[in-house]
């Protein structure tokens, strides 16, 4: 009777390689995490007061922004004008669009730097960041305004990790809470927590506090943070990754609810959205998300039957 041959000594070494190979990938994109969080999903009651975006169905697919070759970054809902804004940072400028992806106006930015994130604070009110700089830009628009110069507005610089070269990506405001989420893209990926900026009453002293949730952002499985969403009525984060290819939804304590893939055959998908990086939600709970270089995208919830 014939013995069976051993496994050879370097088919071995190469079958170790391979599987801490396949390890080191899988925790280096948060596989593991993601997988178990998906696991856990399927067990757990739905919250009543969860956005459930893996209820969302893509209603408009990479419709180009027409008028626009610059590469789009971030997005905010504005609920007076009803309308979005983007901003471009290669030929820097502040642009209104339309719910259905239509560009309504371009205003120029001067001295902004590399604008990255927009988020609407209040009527006529906005705060822009400049990701290398790591300053956060406070703008007043009215429908007269041509050219925002960032030397006339209201500003600071928070200076945190300004040895890494990935900066601030990403904008959300409480209006209740008055506070300003600021995202860090990533190396390292932490979103923070700004009270005080912008100022809101002039007769009172100007106090900015800072703080972040270790916690919650170590619970992101997402390789970075591009944009993100603060949703009044529930009190639920949104946030984007690029690189994940993911939207997840943070409760008030940063623990994930539910997700929203942006890959091929999910959520209505026809094809992998390539480079998401700006996101928003309107009043009627419907999400909006651009692309590079301008690509437009429409998420809603499908009505249930009563």
């Amino acid at each position: 009777m014939r013995r069976l041959a051993r496994p050879k000594p370097l088919f071995l070494i190469l079958l170790t390689i391979l599987l801490v190979a396949l390890i080191a990938a899988g925790q280096h994109l948060r596989l593991f995490e993601r997988a178990w969080f998906n696991f856990n999903s399927l067990w757990k009651p739905i919250d009543e007061q969860a956005i459930a975006l893996d209820q969302y169905q893509v209603m408009v697919e990479a419709q180009v922004i027409e008028g626009l070759d610059d590469d789009v970054s971030a997005l905010t809902y504005d609920p007076v004008r009803k309308s979005l804004f983007t901003v471009t940072n290669q030929d820097s400028e502040l642009v209104e669009l339309s719910l259905d992806g239509k560009v309504l106006r371009r205003i120029a930015l001067i001295g902004f730097g590399d604008p990255e994130a927009v988020e609407f604070i209040s009527e006529d009110i906005y705060v822009i960041t400049d990701e290398r700089e790591q300053r956060l830009i406070k703008i007043h628009l009215d429908d007269e305004t041509r050219f925002l110069d960032a030397a006339d507005a209201e500003q600071m610089t928070l200076g945190l990790h300004m040895s890494s070269n990935k900066g601030f990506e990403g904008l959300a405001y409480d209006s209740v809470g008055k506070r300003l989420f600021v995202a860090k893209e990533r190396d390292p990926m932490l979103i923070y927590e700004v009270h005080g900026f912008p100022h809101q009453n002039p007769e009172k002293s100007y106090a900015v506090h800072v703080v972040n949730n270790p916690k919650r952002d170590a619970g992101l499985f997402v390789r970075d943070l591009s944009s993100l969403q603060y949703d009044e009525r529930s009190g639920h984060l949104l946030a984007l990754s690029e690189e994940s290819r993911l939207i997840i939804e943070l409760d008030i304590n940063g623990r994930p609810l539910s997700t929203l893939s942006l890959n091929k055959g999910r959520h209505g998908l026809q094809k992998t959205v390539p480079q998401a990086e700006g996101l928003a939600m309107d009043d009627d709970g419907n999400l909006y998300l651009v692309s590079e270089p301008n690509l437009f995208y429409v998420f809603k919830k499908p009505q249930r039957d009563l």
